[in-house]
């Protein structure tokens, strides 16, 4: 395995990071604004408020995105172990 072929699997690998971990962060990002909003617009600041709408948001993209997610972790995976072979 040559450095070049180390950074393109470095990578590849948080490209797929990024790419599992988005749906779940936008969703996140999305909660947090409009409780941000309501929270303005009513002038309620209870901490707990901010909280759980974001760890739903985020269990409800969870749910949602995880066949593709699953889906794109086992591609990369196979990949990565059926190249094994070219590295000795």
């Amino acid at each position: 395995m040559t450095a070049t072929d180390a950074i393109a699997l470095f990578q590849q690998a948080l490209m797929l990071a990024l790419m599992v971990a988005g749906p779940m962060l936008l969703f996140g990002l999305i909660a947090g604004l409009l409780v941000s909003v309501f929270q303005a617009v009513t002038q309620v600041h209870e901490m707990t408020l901010t909280f759980i709408p974001k760890i739903l948001a985020v269990l409800l993209s969870l749910f949602l995105f995880l066949p593709w997610m699953v889906n794109h972790i086992l591609d990369f995976s196979t990949r990565l172990l059926g190249g094994l072979d070219g590295f000795r």
